[in-house]
């Protein structure tokens, strides 16, 4: 291994051996209840990382995604529960359901743009949420909600923070890794090319409407995996779950975190997490409180707070060279 490879993955091999023990420095100090926060956070991790690659490296609006998260999770919950399939089939069922409807969404809406794209968006969400909320009561249980069973592994019940938590963890490395490759291959290129100017990715020979499409999909199929964790760590949904104010917090999250990143939904995912839980006792104002971070992440950081730093570092970095080589042309001359 080059001396170089090593350098850019030490950080990430740093970070995954941090997170591997992290449950036991928690047990020792007896924060426990984080444990169940982290859980939640490895989900959101995968369906803001879903949402990133539709709106941080595409630049498709979806004020929607809830949706998705919806379409996962019940459609899993439906499987498991009535025809008896193992979740881990249910939850790939269900991710690629999830993939299917947002190539069907994104086809017709490829042609839409701004605010006209981020309403049709909306409307899809309400059009799910109206759906799981007022179909029959034994298929989605309607606003009485729906039970399922936790993840199983060869037998082995993930019916426990901890042990899901492990699960998650895996899950959260391999959409990353997989998200990594996606960005830098071709279809990741013609993603970017869409963002920075469609017309001219147009001219250049990229099939503006195949690759929004699959934008869209790769994201949904991202957001239904997570939202089949969700049913399947939790156990119990209702259509509450799956209002705008989930799209919103997706949103902010990849803001708050930073888009066009493979570490910037994580930032988000956790800073936002750690918020909520340290303001719970005003949770009332929630919506409140996310609309001022929204603020303060558009006016302060707008590249969010992992883009800010980074952007910071390589600034530092540039300096640090352009010093060395002013110094070495003065020691030359």
């Amino acid at each position: 291994m080059s001396l170089t490879l090593l350098k850019n993955k030490l950080p990430w091999l740093l970070l995954i051996m941090f997170a591997l023990f992290t449950p036991q420095m928690l047990m020792a100090t007896g924060y426990t209840f984080l444990i169940l926060v982290l859980c939640l956070a490895f989900l959101y991790i995968i369906a803001v990382s879903g949402l990133d690659i539709v709106f941080g490296y595409s630049g498709q609006i979806s004020i929607g995604h809830a949706a998705f998260f919806a379409i996962g999770a019940y459609t899993s919950g439906i499987l498991h529960n009535n025809l008896g399939i193992p979740v881990l089939v249910t939850m790939l069922v269900s991710a690629v359901a999830a993939a299917g409807i947002g190539a069907l969404l994104a086809y017709p809406a490829s042609k839409l743009v701004f605010h006209f794209l981020s309403l049709s968006t909306i409307a899809f969400g309400e059009i799910v949420f109206q759906i799981v909320a007022n179909s029959p009561g034994e298929i989605t249980g309607n606003f009485r909600g729906m039970f399922s069973g936790p993840v199983t592994l060869f037998g082995f019940a993930l019916n426990t923070s901890l042990r899901f938590y492990y699960f998650g963890l895996a899950c959260v490395i391999v959409f990353l890794v997989i998200k990594n490759f996606i960005v830098k291959s071709k279809i990741g290129r013609a993603f970017m090319a869409i963002r920075e100017n469609t017309r001219a990715a147009d001219g250049m020979g990229v099939d503006v409407r195949k690759y929004k499409v699959m934008a869209f999909s790769i994201s949904a199929f991202y957001t239904g995996w997570a939202g089949a964790m969700y049913m399947h760590f939790v156990r119990y949904i209702s259509p509450e779950t799956f209002t705008i104010e989930t799209s919103i917090l997706f949103i902010i999250m990849l803001l708050f975190g930073g888009t066009a990143s493979l570490l910037g939904p994580v930032v988000g995912v956790i800073s936002v997490m750690m918020l909520t839980e340290v303001l719970r006792p005003l949770q009332e104002y929630n919506m409140l409180i996310f609309g001022v971070m929204m603020l303060l992440v558009i006016l302060v950081i707008p590249g969010g707070i992992y883009g800010t730093l980074r952007d910071k570092f390589y600034q530092i970095v540039a300096k640090i060279k352009d010093k060395s080589k002013e110094k070495g042309g003065s020691a030359n001359a």
